[in-house]
């Protein structure tokens, strides 16, 4: 059977430029293509948990726009249970992105109807009391995040928060999670520190999983375990996606009740898929390939 997914979070309109390289302020670079296409993280792991295998809830809001239109349809083609995601009067998400061709990125995000995805009803804190897995990350208000993670925790559905962007956090919000996910940047954001200090962030949370982009993941919790999970080698079109295609597949893959470290494993190889492919939702992957290279 499987792993019910609830995932509380954005959905945007990627605007994607691949260019030579990413321009400097002020500057003009000529680029070499353009793609459209939904994305948001909240909708990207909505979107890769469901092709993952996850039988997967997507609790947000969008606008009225034909943006909206195209960011409901595609959720809903993916699999996705969009029967309680709100449609607020306005503009979608948007979130441009610059992509050059080492497949590094930079991104700027409009939150549009992201921002009216304030407080949850009682029909949505039922849908994440039912769940397996609840996956929250901070494109949304906290005050919804922090909500969620505590109907979640309440119920005692294994709640995940994918810390990015990075930002402050209100006091308590961290006690809601049983599973944190950041890079090293956000890393950094929550405890103060120079570099990630995995010991300053299990203070806060049972489990960490830290992603280091080509050097893979690592992963640590109070019992005592700190291990590093090395990437899969694949050739790179596009980062944009990678991190969304693990956060997604690692909810599934707990959701499963795999080990966590070998389901931070598995979570890497849906990453490294992704990087393969360019764009956002686009380049999440299926189970089949996730799969594929993780067994090769």
């Amino acid at each position: 059977m499987a792993p019910r997914i609830v995932v509380a979070g954005s959905a945007n309109m990627d605007l994607v430029g691949l260019a030579p390289r990413l321009p400097r302020p002020g500057e003009t670079v000529l680029g070499d293509d353009f793609v459209m296409a939904p994305g948001g993280k909240g909708s990207n792991q909505a979107i890769a948990a469901a092709r993952a295998g996850g039988a997967t809830t997507f609790l947000g809001a969008i606008g009225s726009d034909a943006f909206g239109v195209t960011l409901g349809a595609r959720l809903t083609a993916a699999g996705v249970d969009t029967s309680r995601v709100r449609t607020s009067y306005g503009t979608s998400g948007v979130a441009v992105i610059m992509v050059d061709r080492d497949g590094e990125n930079s991104i700027l995000v409009s939150p549009g109807a992201n921002s009216s995805f304030v407080g949850l009803t009682d029909d949505e804190q039922s849908v994440i009391a039912e769940a397996d897995v609840l996956l929250c990350q901070q494109e949304i208000p906290l005050e919804t995040v922090f909500a969620a993670l505590r109907a979640g925790r309440a119920a005692g559905t294994r709640t995940i928060l994918n810390a990015a962007p990075a930002m402050d956090l209100p006091d308590g919000l961290l006690d809601e999670v049983d599973l944190l996910v950041v890079n090293e940047i956000e890393a950094r954001a929550i405890t103060g520190e120079k570099e990630p200090d995995m010991a300053a962030l299990l203070r806060l949370v049972p489990r960490v999983v830290l992603t280091l982009s080509g050097a893979g993941s690592r992963y640590a919790d109070r019992d005592g375990r700190d291990e590093q999970i090395p990437a899969f080698r694949v050739e790179v079109a596009d980062t944009t996606a990678a991190g969304d295609a693990f956060t997604g597949a690692l909810a599934v893959a707990w959701g499963e009740g795999r080990d966590l470290v070998d389901a931070v494993r598995w979570a890497n190889a849906a990453g490294a898929v992704c990087v393969q492919k360019v764009g956002a939702s686009g380049a999440l992957p299926e189970r089949a390939e996730i799969e594929a290279l993780y067994s090769a």
